[in-house]
């Protein structure tokens, strides 16, 4: 029989709760969430109708209520005792000399405690914090034996325990606990040299249950915390139909072979400035035109300005934005956790049935993973999870410099099913834009160098470019004549 904790997301990574009746330690840090953690555990317990106590012999239960308020609790149904009412009634006792002080204190300390739990009868407790256990006990044996008694006590009580440890005295006897207790649950967190600090959570082990290992991140705010559990692509999917995802540029559609397919994840790459946020606006505009729900999360613009920058070339986003249909949203990297973004993808998809995801850009991406081998192991869970769902996924990435040899900040193109290359090239003594499809894992595409334009009549593709050099270098050279491109053969039919 399984105790919910009630924490978004946690349940998740337990499988369902922690088995009931048993001693679980929680460690971290101070400042972690240890408190906030376990209060948002005995108030769901108040849910189920059950009785809790929060035991607390480093805090005051003004703190203890402080900290419920600041999230919008009320800890009414909770009983708590803190140090001031049990040093109320040990100081009422005569002091005795026979034994050291610490050893008459914890017995005391102890000996109330049972009393306390004899008449309440929790279901839940939570005992906050062994730091203040330790030195009582002073010694390891006593510390450890004491523990052990305290856990054959709550074991007959029938009570669900989370013991709340700080590290603050981390040695060889926070070991001994791990041991002796059924779970761990480990919390810590992460200084960043720029922004929020990460905050994760672990679960170290948890006895004859299953749940889903690995670091995963959570934030704490009003009303309490919220954890992210680390997507595992192998977990979900679905049937879904093939199908082709058209731009309505048909000479695009054409360089891909007839399109993008559904549930493939494809990769738009090139130096700045190359419209490689335009393309994919192409694709969300067409698939929302459609019906279709789509998630454009950018980390670079801001969505007014990229409404204002589609408007400019015939795409108007505003219908679709107030039905919901198409959702732009800014990404902070330096204030979101990438836990935190997966699962908002995550959410989008199971919940609004979303059909078209676009990160734009993976650069920003990679500002909040911290270092490109996380980048990649988050990318591949999340673009397998996409792909699993039906979900048809379109990445950016800007590569350094403008003209000459490119460099990219993280090589993820072997995760992509699509690679379309964007250059700048020279012709006529005017900036050019090029685009060729480098691969394409679903079906053939054409392998030639177009002309890329996008003006006030919307994005264009112009007719093969066969007089080039050095495409692949990243120094695109156009040999050809200037009649071959499509400014002039624009001019031609106007004429």
């Amino acid at each position: 029989m399984l105790c919910p904790t009630g924490i978004e997301g946690l349940d998740e990574v337990l499988n369902g709760g922690l088995p009931r009746h048993r001693f679980y330690l929680l460690e971290g840090d101070p400042g972690v969430g240890k408190t906030t953690l376990a209060l948002q555990f005995l108030l769901e317990g108040v849910q189920a109708g059950e009785k809790c106590l929060y035991i607390t012999l480093s805090e005051s239960k003004d703190e203890i209520e402080q900290v419920a308020r600041s999230h919008g609790w009320s800890l009414e149904s909770i009983h708590i005792v803190d140090l001031s009412a049990l040093e109320k009634e040990m100081g009422a006792k005569k002091t005795n000399t026979l034994f050291h002080p610490s050893e008459v204190e914890l017995h005391d300390t102890v000996e109330i405690l049972k009393k306390y739990i004899d008449r309440i009868q929790p279901v839940r407790v939570v005992f906050d914090s062994l730091s203040e256990l330790r030195l009582m006990a002073e010694m390891a044996l006593r510390y450890r034996r004491q523990l052990l008694a305290f856990k054959q006590f709550f074991t007959g009580k029938r009570c669900t325990v989370l013991l709340l440890n700080d590290n603050s005295h981390a040695d060889e006897g926070d070991a001994q606990v791990q041991s002796i207790a059924h779970g761990v649950i480990v919390l810590e967190k992460l200084e960043s040299h720029y922004g929020v600090e990460r905050r994760r959570l672990r679960i170290e082990k948890l006895r004859g249950r299953e749940f889903r290992g690995g670091n995963h991140d959570y934030a704490i705010g009003h009303g309490g915390l919220r954890v992210f559990p680390r997507l595992v692509a192998a977990n979900h999917g679905r049937a879904y139909l093939d199908k082709t995802l058209k731009s309505g540029v048909e000479e695009l559609d054409r360089v891909l072979g007839g399109g993008l397919d559904v549930g493939t994840s494809n990769l738009f790459m090139g130096p700045a400035g190359t419209s490689k946020t335009t393309l994919a606006l192409q694709y969300a505009f067409r698939v929302a035109s459609n019906g279709g729900k789509v998630r454009f999360l950018t980390f670079d613009e801001t969505p007014r300005v990229m409404c204002k920058r589609a408007k400019n070339i015939g795409m108007d986003l505003a219908p679709f934005l107030d039905s919901g249909t198409l959702m732009l949203k800014k990404i902070n990297p330096s204030e979101m956790p990438p836990g935190e973004f997966a699962h908002q993808i995550k959410t989008a998809v199971e919940s609004e049935k979303v059909e078209l995801v676009v990160i734009d850009s993976l650069n920003g991406y990679l500002a909040a993973m911290g270092d490109e081998h996380s980048l990649t192991l988050h990318l591949h869970e999340l673009l397998t999870y996409l792909g699993h769902q039906g979900v048809t996924s379109i990445l950016t990435m800007t590569q350094a410099g403008l003209v000459g040899p490119m460099q990219s900040p993280a090589d993820i193109t072997y995760l992509a099913d699509t690679v379309v290359l964007l250059r700048f090239f020279e012709a006529g003594g005017a900036v050019k834009k090029a685009l060729s499809v480098m691969k394409k894992r679903t079906d053939s595409h054409e392998t030639t160098i177009r002309e890329f334009r996008v003006d006030s009549q919307g994005l264009r593709i112009g007719e093969p470019l066969h007089e080039f050099h050095g495409v692949l270098t990243g120094v695109p050279t156009f040999v050809g004549t200037v009649s071959q491109m499509m400014e002039t053969r624009d001019e031609r039919r106007a004429s």
